[in-house]
């Protein structure tokens, strides 16, 4: 075995560290050199070299391009955001206990996103969670690198040979008309029908007749050919033959005749024995097969042409849609078919044109010639193209996101793995056809056994690209020989070494053109039959000897034979010779004519023995050839040639003197053309570098500028615009392997010559433009360099390898060099930067990659002086470009594999790299470049990105060791705040989420040591935890454009991508619009496409298909492209929701690690181990309070309770206490919110968040006053916010749900099964119980918290009921102000509350005008007031004081104490009641009395209102009251002067009944209406209200009596109101009297107005009707009780009881009369004030007089005579009744008689006769009474 093999077999036994070799496959089968060459190659240098260089193993360095394997992608679950109706399917899918996963989670790249995995440290942390992945979901390090300028791009492997189509070709059977007898032959090749050239070289195909094949040979072979790219013109070029035809015997026409022929059994026979003794061979028929269609582009839809088999299936390489099954049958001339079989088609080729006489190639397209006959068959052919595009393999195989179209068929055949570099994966192209084959339909063919022909392809010589293997071979084709007679003619070719020996055998060097292996001597030519002029169309390929001699030649033999059967087979005739030496026309291509021999005489070359020659044709050059050389070993170039001639004297000739010729030779290397330079490129490169190592110092600087100049003309002339050219990185990835071990490495002599060329130009000397070109050329330098370093030093330790490879240890001298050159080449990038040419940050980043790949092979600690070197050039701020070029340096380096285990530059440092990357990042964010800022936060989120990945790091000590690494930045932050303050919002989030991720992954003790560090310090680490909620708050819209936070001006930051979130990292947004750029694709592997097909249906329904560059066009069109909403709405639905589950994770992540650090925090400050200088815990209240404004979803809420629990437990005197109510009542109004939601389990973990409050109120208050205080005001606050009604179909207003659910929790909260939930919640189950310090009795009291939760639920139905009314307030004034009134009974707790909706409830009464209801608001407010200056002991008044308030307005309650001082509530509470609030109530309430005409309540409101102005000696305002109480007293007189007696108010009792009126239904109320409203006004304003509130169809009736209502009775479905008018009562009254009431008679002094008892007579008869005579006339009367007293602050009350007395008709009459006699005396004895004043009393006394004995009034008293004392009555009547009648009849009339004299005194002349009058009436009225009662006379 070589040395080479043996390394490949130790290589294969076991890995190398750091080289892989990759074995080459060459193309052209084992091609073996001349023999006699392959031992002593040493003799010929640069023959030796060609061959190292086309048959060595590749060596790449598998860490060049770094290395990463990320971890799984985690699963991310939708997270719900707590809207208060998150619905109840979600509450489903939250109870289900496993995750959605999100499994078909796109990446562009190999990389997957990873999966928390939960490690020790986490165990205590509230979430799994982590923010970076939900910040940085698409993270792809392959994507991100290339981002960074200057990045290196991995090249694929240089192909043997790889083209952008391969075509492979199978025979599969000939089928005939006449019958397939004998053998048949051909050859296909690909042909340019246009150029008439062709394009690979032919393969070889038979077919035999079934009788005639051999079991043991298997026809199935595969012709594989290569194609740059698809192009109409080119075709398949089928040339078919058959043995030369016997004369007489059966010719080829029958198998072309028109009607159908069969062959006999006798002609079969003959043909079969003839084809098996005839070796010879005639063309038969040829046909043209185009591949491609003309119109190639054509959609989908379009029929291929009529012969392309391949139209359908294969396209151009750019064109996308190719990628379609092939149609399944297509038909060629009406007659050819394809059929699909896995992705290759079978075509029939029944065009086959038969050839009437030998030709050549260029002939048959000849339109002179005469038109062929169709054979009557059918050729059928397999044929499949393998799309393998160079440029998508490339940019796939590492480069990352673009996503290759490929079958899996392609996939392998053009690219290696991510990781796996071996030959397995290489292109092969054998492997290509064997993959082919696995994916048919079980027709496994031979390829595996590697038995394809791969035809040499002629294109490949004249490509502009490096040879890549071993080809050496010339291709003759014999075309015409013209003779004077005719022949049957044939050509043998041999190859001969010499002309010395003619019986010596030609050389073994003729590739055979069956399908044997081994080479042959020579070969025949068809033969080309009786003609004068002989065409022939063979093909010979000839190997040629590694070295030519002028000896070599050509010799041509031409036979004559004849076809006929004799008594032996036919033998052949010789005619002449031709011989061609070789060397002579070695070219590309090249016709010769040549004359023809009669005899071979020895030394025939000879131009010597010439003149003896006999020649055919005199001498003639009758024999006219085409060479065609393919060689990789034998340059055409005379340069190349000179070069490698000279190189080889060089190095046989080891001593000097040699000439100047090498040097000659060197310098020419420039003007060779570009395409021999670049075919021979890594040989001549090969030998420079030799040149170079081991050269004497004008060699070295010779061949140093040679390969600069060849170097920049390659990235000049063959330029793909990239910055590294692709065939230099192929060499120095793959090629260059350092000679293989065989001599010195090459880094030291090139770093030498460098470096002089690079010290002089530093001192000045003029070194011509080569000093650029080696600029721009360094990368390929410094990379040739690290590559000799490295593999240097693992073949050191190659035979014993360690498992860790020491670093190399570099000489002194060299290092020092290589620091010389650093210095050199950095001066160039400060130079040149400042001058801003692109040229140094090409440098920049090529120095950088430099280190880098130094760091893995010599000692860190040496490339540390490189780094340090280049940042003392770059210190501090420095210009933009120059801070660019560095932080794309810091960028590049610390892309390394292993920088995290980089060690410090001292052995005490931790990291020298991450040092300086903190500070110079640091440096940046306070850089005035927005781009460069944007940069630096970049660079530090996609590092920590990829370490949180990283599969290396995925324990808990590696991830603290990291985050130990970063913590420093946190503090270079926390002492430089404003730097951070002064970033935009989009960098802010990259610095806060690095910070959060460093946090998250720090131990405990280093995050509490830097706390402990300074109270300053620690207050700002809080305030970044604020900036991290505040820039990570999840909003629904998605239209964040708003939120930007930036200082500056919008346009100064314009985002480059399009940003569809700017919650993400900017890598979202790239990730999204390269996502949205891929179509959505008919099949797509889970690998690459995105599965569009998984959305769910009803995102988009299937009947519109929803096309992403038409949204994104509408979104342009409609010129709302700019906003992010606008851009998401035009993304695919599935890349939507991603966003959105991305944002709602990000969101999650962050408020959960924000609430962990929190815990920490609080149990590190619980624990002293912390200074706080807060006596509040104000970092801990504002974050929470962060955390609860903004909206948080269930997982954090399910984290959120254990937190708070414990902090309250550690925290709970400093938070209870009153410094933190505004804290407390925060957190109390976010529970209440969550109490409203939908979802059950935020609902429940509310109600335990409101006991955990209840618990810490019991705990340090031991009673919940002052919780039931904050809890009011909160729930008073959230019913402002939340929507408590709901409007029903029908247009009226219902209860909605969340009022509902409020109720519901409120009242869960006292509930005591509440307590099972304890666990749910994450809660101890002993959570609520109190015990006071040393003792066990519990102080929580389920008592306590049902008060406070019947309070808390009160409120909210008084809200609720206020709120239903909201569109009848206008209609129905009473019940809005009932609405306000229960309001301010609900909040009656806080006076601050209860006094404001008593102030709306006084507006309110004002606009209707109901002035004492509205004194009373006023009364009741400076009640409030009064109370609770009274409690205070800072006031004027007493208790007395209140209680005599008290007695006007009974609401106002005499408990003046601890509830009131308890409601110092932050924001509200006694503090603001003073004495001159109370007394501007009072004001008022005594204005609105005044108004009222209650002058009576004004003049005791005043007697409160003195006290103050005496006790502050105010003697103005004394003054005023002082006459103010005149003012009242004198009304109050008036009043009581007037001869009508004051009536206030008017009252009526309204009942309703019917279902319509609700809460109403069934009840009585209590009216109190002014003064001048009389029934019928009250009768038609209610009807009008509660009309309006009906529906059409509803009847509203008015019961017309008073008599009591039976609800049972009443028709259904009708509403009934009864209205009546009733009189106050007075507190001293006599109901049980029988008089009729007269209100003057009561009313008659002064006394307060305070009624809250009613009654009304209701007249009614035993037989039902209403109406009877005096002796059957009934009445009833009823007295109401009402809740509360009029005036109240409300116009109605409710009746609570009512009673009824009924009087017979006896004491009707008795009680009629006797109301009568009262009044008149009254008249008579009212005392009156001034005697002179009789006008007012003569009035009222005539109008009772009149009443009275008045003749036509006699009726009265007369009728009750002729009722009860005539006839039978008077019988039925008791005597004590009889008496009382009497009685009261002879008082009344004595009571007349007096009243008659009084008149007479008062009256003038004028009445007189009105006077007459009476007396005529009383006196017929005694007659008239004498009848019944005789002693009438007697008693008058």
């Amino acid at each position: 075995m070589s040395a080479a093999d043996l390394l490949v077999a130790d290589a294969a036994a076991r890995e190398w560290q750091r080289f892989k070799l990759i074995p080459r496959v060459s193309c052209a089968g084992n091609l073996d050199l001349d023999p006699l060459l392959n031992e002593n190659l040493e003799q010929w240098p640069h023959l030796n070299e060609l061959v190292q260089c086309y048959k060595a193993d590749f060596v790449k360095d598998d860490c060049k391009y770094g290395r990463y394997e990320s971890v799984a992608p985690p699963s991310f679950r939708s997270q719900i955001f707590e809207g208060p109706d998150t619905d109840i399917e979600t509450e489903l899918q939250l109870s289900k206990p496993e995750e959605t996963t999100e499994d078909d989670m796109p990446s562009t790249s190999g990389r997957q996103i990873y999966e928390t995995e939960p490690s020790a440290s986490s165990s205590n942390k509230p979430c799994s969670l982590s923010p970076l992945p939900a910040y940085e979901p698409a993270f792809d390090w392959n994507n991100e690198r290339s981002l960074i300028f200057g990045q290196r791009v991995t090249e694929s492997l240089p192909a043997t040979h790889i083209s952008g189509l391969k075509i492979t070709v199978k025979v599969l059977s000939l089928s005939l008309e006449a019958g397939l007898v004998e053998p048949f032959g051909g050859t296909i090749c690909l042909y340019n029908r246009d150029r008439r050239e062709k394009l690979s070289e032919d393969f070889y195909f038979r077919i035999l007749p079934t009788e005639m094949q051999d079991a043991h040979i298997s026809l199935d072979r595969w012709g594989v050919f290569s194609l740059d790219a698809p192009s109409p013109s080119v075709c398949l070029l089928i040339q078919l033959e058959k043995a030369a035809t016997e004369e007489g015997g059966v010719t080829p026409s029958v198998y072309s005749r028109k009607e159908p022929v069969h062959l006999t059994e006798k002609e079969k026979q003959k043909l079969q024995i003839w084809s098996r003794i005839m070796p010879y061979k005639e063309p038969f028929a040829w046909a043209m097969i185009p591949l491609f269609e003309n119109n190639h582009a054509g959609g989908v839809g379009d029929a291929a042409s009529p012969s392309s088999p391949l139209a359908r299936s294969i396209s151009g390489s750019s064109s996308q849609d190719s990628i379609m099954e092939p149609t399944s049958k297509l038909a060629l001339d009406g007659k050819l078919n394809h059929y699909s079989s896995g992705s290759s088609v079978i075509v029939e080729i029944s065009n086959l044109n038969k050839v009437k006489e030998s030709y050549i190639e260029d002939s048959l397209q000849d339109p002179k010639r005469k038109a062929h006959k169709p054979v009557k068959g059918v050729l059928r052919l397999e044929v499949e193209k393998l799309h393998n595009d160079r440029n998508d393999a490339d940019t796939i195989s590492e480069g990352g996101s673009m996503n290759n179209e490929l079958h899996g068929a392609e996939l392998n055949n053009g690219r290696h793995h991510r990781n796996s570099f071996d030959g397995a994966h290489s292109y092969l192209n054998s492997s290509a056809v064997a993959q082919k084959n696995a994916h048919q339909n079980g027709q496994n063919s031979n390829a595996e056994n590697g038995d394809n022909f791969q035809a040499f392809d002629f294109r490949m010589m004249t490509r502009s690209e490096p040879f890549s293997q071993l080809f050496h071979c010339l291709y003759v084709y014999p075309l015409t020989v013209s003779l004077s007679r005719k022949r049957n003619l044939f050509v043998r070719v041999e190859l001969r070494k010499d002309d010395a020996d003619i019986r010596k055998l030609p050389l073994e060097a003729i590739h055979p053109t069956d399908w044997s292996t081994t080479l042959q001597k020579f070969v025949h030519t068809q033969i080309s039959v009786g003609t004068r002029m002989s065409c022939f169309h063979d093909e010979v390929k000839i190997s040629l000897p590694a070295l030519l001699t002028p000896q070599h030649h050509l010799l041509f033999t031409f036979f004559h034979v004849d076809l006929q059967m004799k008594l032996e087979a036919p033998k052949p005739v010789i005619v002449g010779y031709a011989a061609l030496p070789l060397s002579t026309h070695i070219q590309l291509l090249s016709e010769v004519s040549l004359p023809i021999l009669r005899e071979l005489v020895p030394h025939y070359l000879q131009e010597s023995g010439k003149e003896r020659m006999e020649y055919l044709e005199d001498g003639k050059a009758v024999f006219r050839l085409r060479l065609r050389l393919c060689s990789s070993l034998l340059p055409v170039n005379e340069r190349i040639r000179d070069f490698f001639v000279e190189y080889d004297r060089h190095t046989l000739h080891t001593s000097p003197p040699w000439g100047s010729e090498l040097l000659e030779a060197i310098n020419s290397l420039k003007n060779v053309e570009s395409t021999a330079l670049l075919q021979f490129l890594h040989p001549i490169l090969n030998m420079l570098l030799r040149l170079i190592g081991d050269g004497g110092e004008t060699l070295q600087v010779a061949a140093f500028r040679a390969m600069v100049n060849i170097l920049t003309r390659v990235q000049q002339e063959s330029s793909d615009g990239a910055e590294r050219n692709r065939f230099l990185v192929n060499y120095v990835d793959f090629a260059f392997d350092d000679f293989g071990d065989r001599q010195t490495p090459v880094y030291p002599g090139l770093s030498t010559v460098w470096g002089s060329l690079a010290r002089s130009k530093a001192k000045g000397y003029r070194v011509g433009p080569v000093y650029d070109d080696v600029l721009a050329m360094a990368w390929f330098f410094l990379e040739l360099i690290v590559k000799s370093m490295g593999l240097e030093q693992s073949r050191l330790f190659y035979h014993n390898l360690p498992l860790d490879v020491p670093p190399l240890q570099l000489k002194e001298g060299v290092f020092r060099c290589i620091m010389q050159l650093f210095d050199c080449l950095l001066t160039e990038v400060h130079e040149r930067c400042k001058k801003g040419l692109n040229l140094a940050k090409r440098l920049n980043s090529t120095l950088a990659f430099f280190c880098y790949d130094l760091l893995s092979i010599i000692e860190p600690r040496q490339v540390f002086e490189l780094v340090s070197l280049y940042m003392d050039k770059f210190a501090g701020v420095c210009q933009s470009v120059l801070h660019d070029c560095k932080l794309t340096f810091l960028q590049i380096i610390c892309d390394h594999d292993l920088f995290v285990e980089m060690p410090g530059r001292d052995p005490s440092d931790r990291n020298y790299l991450s040092s300086v990357l903190i500070q110079e990042i640091f440096l940046t964010l306070d850089h005035d470049d927005l781009l460069q800022r944007a940069k630096a936060a970049r660079i530090l989120v996609v590092l920590i990105s990829k370490h949180e990945f990283d599969a290396r790091y995925q324990k808990s000590e590696d991830k603290l060791y990291i985050a130990q690494l970063y913590f420093p930045l946190i503090g270079q932050i926390l002492d430089e705040m404003p730097v951070f303050y002064n970033l935009n919002a989009v960098e802010k989030r990259e610095v806060l989420v690095v910070i959060l991720q460093i946090i998250r992954n720090l131990d405990d003790t280093t995050l509490i040591k830097a706390w402990q560090q300074s109270i300053a310090r620690t207050r700002l680490f809080f305030k970044l935890l604020e900036e991290c909620i505040t820039h990570f708050e999840h909003n629904r819209t998605g239209d964040s454009l708003l939120l930007g936070s930036s200082s500056r001006s919008p346009d100064a930051e314009r985002p480059v991508s399009p940003k569809y979130s700017d919650r993400l990292s900017p890598s979202v947004n790239a990730y999204l619009s390269e996502a949205s750029r891929h179509e959505i694709r008919p099949q797509g592997t889970p690998e690459n496409g995105y599965m569009w097909n998984r959305v769910s249906p009803q995102l988009s329904s299937p009947n519109q298909p929803y096309s992403l560059r038409e949204a994104l066009a509408q979104a342009q069109s409609s010129r709302i492209g700019s906003t992010a909403r606008a851009l998401r709405e035009s993304l695919h639905p599935v890349l939507r929701q991603k966003l959105e589950l991305w944002e709602e994770n990000l969101s999650t992540a962050v408020s959960l690690e924000v609430l962990g650090i929190i815990e920490k925090f609080s149990v590190a400050a619980a624990s002293l181990s912390i200074s706080t200088d807060y006596t509040k815990l104000d970092c801990v209240t504002s974050i929470l309070m962060g955390l609860l404004s903004r909206s948080q979803p269930l997982t954090f809420w399910e984290a959120f309770l254990p937190v708070v629990y414990n902090i309250f437990s550690l925290h709970g005197a400093t938070l209870m206490a009153r410094e933190n109510d505004r804290f407390l009542k925060q957190i109390a109004f976010h529970l209440l919110r969550l109490a409203v939601f939908r979802n059950d389990s935020v609902r429940k973990r509310a109600v335990v968040g409101l006991q955990i409050l209840v618990r810490n109120s019991f705990n340090y208050f031991k009673s919940t006053t002052r919780l039931r205080v904050m809890l009011t005001i909160t729930l008073s606050e959230l019913l402002s916010d939340v929507q408590v009604t709901q409007m029903k179909s029908d247009g009226s207003l219902e209860e909605s749900g969340e009022a509902r659910r409020l109720r519901k929790s409120l009242e869960e909260m006292a509930d005591v099964r509440s307590k099972d939930q304890l666990n749910d919640c994450g809660l101890p189950v002993n959570a609520l119980e109190v015990a006071a310090e040393g003792s066990t009795d519990n102080r929580w009291s389920w008592v306590e918290v049902k008060h406070l939760s019947k309070c808390l639920v009160q409120a909210l139905d008084a809200g609720l009921e206020h709120a239903l009314l909201g569109s009848v307030t206008t209609l129905d004034r009473c019940a809005a102000a009932e609405g306000f009134y229960k309001l301010a009974l609900a909040y009656a707790p806080v006076p601050d509350l209860h006094i404001m909706w008593l102030l709306h409830l006084c507006d309110a009464h004002q606009e209707m005008q109901s002035w004492a209801e509205a004194a009373q608001c006023a009364v009741a407010v400076a009640g409030v007031i009064m109370q609770a200056l009274v409690g205070r002991n800072d006031a004027v008044w007493s208790r007395e004081h209140v209680a005599s308030l008290c007695r006007i307005c009974p609401i106002v309650g005499t408990d003046v104490g601890a509830e009131v001082s308890a409601a110092e509530v932050e924001g509200y509470g006694a503090s603001k009641l003073t004495v001159d609030s109370a007394v501007k109530y009072l004001e008022l309430a005594n204005k609105l009395f005044a108004q009222a005409e209650l002058y009576h309540f004004c003049a005791s409101i005043q007697e409160l209102i003195i006290p103050v102005y005496k006790s502050r000696r105010a003697y103005g305002q004394l003054a005023k009251c002082h006459a103010s109480l005149t003012n009242i007293y004198e009304s109050i007189l008036e009043q009581e002067a007037s001869p009508i007696p004051f009536i206030d108010a008017t009252y009526y009792r309204v009942g309703f009944y019917g279902d319509r009126f609700g809460k109403l239904n069934k009840k009585e109320y209590v009216f109190r209406e002014p003064r001048d409203v009389r029934l019928g006004d009250i009768m038609e304003k209610l009807s009008h209200t509660y009309e309006a509130k009906m529906d059409g169809n509803q009847n509203l009736h008015i019961i017309p009596d008073s008599r009591q209502v039976n609800a049972d009775e009443l028709q259904p479905g009708v509403c009934y109101l009864q209205i009546t008018a009733v009189d106050p009562v007075m507190e001293d009254e006599d109901l049980e009297s029988r008089r009729e009431r007269i209100l003057s008679l009561s009313t008659g002094t002064v006394r307060a107005r305070v009624f809250d008892r009613f009654l009304f007579d209701t007249p009614f008869t035993k037989n039902g009707k209403t109406q009877g005579g005096l002796e059957s006339q009934w009445k009833r009367r009823t007295v109401l009780q009402t809740e509360g007293s009029f005036p109240a602050l409300v116009n109605r009350l409710l009746v609570i009881e009512s009673e009824s007395l009924e009087f017979s008709p006896v004491e009707n009459a008795i009680g009629m009369i006797e109301t009568r006699t009262a009044a008149l005396r009254n008249e008579l004895e009212e005392p009156r004030s001034s005697e002179g004043d009789q006008l007012p009393r003569l009035q009222s006394l005539q109008r009772i007089l009149q009443g009275s004995v008045a003749v036509q009034v006699n009726s009265g008293v007369l009728s009750v005579c002729t009722a009860f004392l005539s006839g039978e009555p008077a019988t039925r009547l008791r005597s004590q009744e009889l008496q009382q009648l009497i009685a009261a009849l002879l008082e009344f009339m004595a009571v007349c008689k007096r009243a008659i004299r009084v008149h007479f005194r008062l009256i003038g002349e004028e009445d007189q006769e009105f006077h007459t009058q009476l007396v005529n009436g009383f006196q017929s009225l005694t007659a008239e009474l004498s009848h019944y009662i005789p002693a009438i006379l007697s008693e008058l």
